[in-house]
């Protein structure tokens, strides 16, 4: 293993990490640190795994947000509510560093809906904690699967 394959093992390694620990942007520092390695290797195998690596995170990026937000629609959790919910998840994400984007997302639905439907707010705010839960799920899937093609990249070259 040379030195830049250490090097962008280790980067995918912090990306998978900042996936579930969202200080990092996970999806993107993993697939930097493919083009980095398709960069220097040089060669088409290494741009077919970039591709492919590109792909893949692109769909686990729509993915993450499209199907969570499609299951809250489905039980009842209006748009106003998920976007009450991003707001707050983006000033916790710079309150609290780490944690503090997916406590302030469960903390805007559970305002957001304790303003429309009262007291029933903790079945919203449950279906929220799934959600977070599972657009988590969806991106460490995708960069696991875009870290595999660039082990795949590796042992072909």
């Amino acid at each position: 293993m040379s030195w830049l394959e250490f090097a962008v093992a280790v980067a995918i390694a912090i990306g998978l990490l900042g996936i579930v620990v969202p200080i990092l942007p996970g999806g993107l520092l993993i697939l930097g640190a493919i083009l980095v390695w398709a960069t220097e290797l040089g060669e088409r195998t290494g741009w077919i795994v970039f591709g492919v690596a590109a792909l893949l995170t692109l769909l686990g990026a729509v993915a993450k947000y499209a199907v969570p937000g499609r299951r809250l629609k489905e039980i009842g959790i209006p748009s106003s509510t998920q976007w009450t919910g991003v707001a707050l998840g983006l000033i916790g994400f710079f309150v609290i560093p780490v944690i503090g984007l997916f406590l302030g997302f469960v903390l805007g639905v559970y305002l957001a809906e304790r303003r429309r439907v009262g007291a029933a707010a903790g079945a919203s705010t449950k279906a929220a904690l799934h959600a977070v839960g599972l657009s988590i799920v969806i991106e460490l899937v995708a960069g696991t699967l875009a870290a595999g093609c660039w082990v795949i990249g590796v042992a072909l070259t």
